[in-house]
């Protein structure tokens, strides 16, 4: 865990653990949940933390790409989702026993494929929760292993200590810009076009036999914190 985490309830921590999840942080969501897409005011207004939990993709895994996805990596994405999805129902099961509310968001569940938005952004809890930083690639650049992470949330009413975000990122690293196939990085992560990455997605989806919106290869290639800036 990073030094600017706070004091994680031994409960979480034990349901980390037990569910084999690498990562753990806790954000305040009171400004973000603004964002949330498809959740009522009525819902969305109950929380204003969340926790994030995180799981590491396989280096090995990810070493079989070639030039796209392929059907190993089909695989192991889809069951790294469902290992966070299990993780999240529990720790939403256990704070609930407590007394307390607790709605886990799903993995990988998007319900607005023009910008490619789900229920709540996962990568900017985990920004908020002190985790890593937005990278140029759109996604969240951890310090242990880059952005080679898939993340899930539980919102909550708990009462917990949140993180503060990281002051960092991704420096003289542009490792991501070469490797993405659609052009879609570029040097600020806000100027990052989803248009062009989704149709690629799109693309892969056909011509790979997989079925799923799904590519890698930006992941692959930001396996480290190469020229990070900022506190570390």
């Amino acid at each position: 865990m990073s030094s600017n985490q706070p004091y994680i309830p031994n409960l979480l921590e034990r349901v980390r653990h037990e569910s084999s999840l690498d990562l753990l942080g806790i954000a305040d969501v009171h400004q973000a949940r603004r964002e949330f897409l498809e959740l009522t005011p009525a819902v969305s207004e109950k929380f204003s933390l969340a926790i994030v939990v995180g799981v590491r993709v396989s280096p090995t895994v990810l070493g079989a790409l070639v030039d796209g996805p392929n059907l190993l990596y089909y695989h192991h994405y889809r069951q790294l989702n469902f290992q966070l999805d299990r993780g999240a129902a529990r720790m939403a099961q256990e704070i609930e026993r407590m007394g307390y509310a607790a709605l886990p968001i799903p993995a990988s569940q998007i319900v607005d494929w023009t910008t490619m938005r789900g229920h709540v952004a996962h990568k900017e809890v985990a920004y908020l929760a002190g985790l890593g930083w937005r990278g140029r690639n759109n996604l969240l650049i951890t310090e242990q292993w880059g952005a080679q992470v898939r993340l899930a949330s539980v919102l909550t009413n708990l009462p917990l200590e949140p993180a503060r975000p990281l002051s960092a990122g991704c420096g003289s690293c542009r490792r991501c810009l070469s490797a993405c196939p659609a052009g879609a990085i570029r040097e600020e992560p806000g100027d990052f076009d989803h248009q062009a990455c989704y149709q690629q997605l799109k693309e892969f989806s056909k011509v790979r036999r997989i079925g799923q919106y799904v590519c890698g290869l930006c992941v692959k290639a930001c396996h480290g914190p190469v020229g990070v800036e900022g506190d570390r």
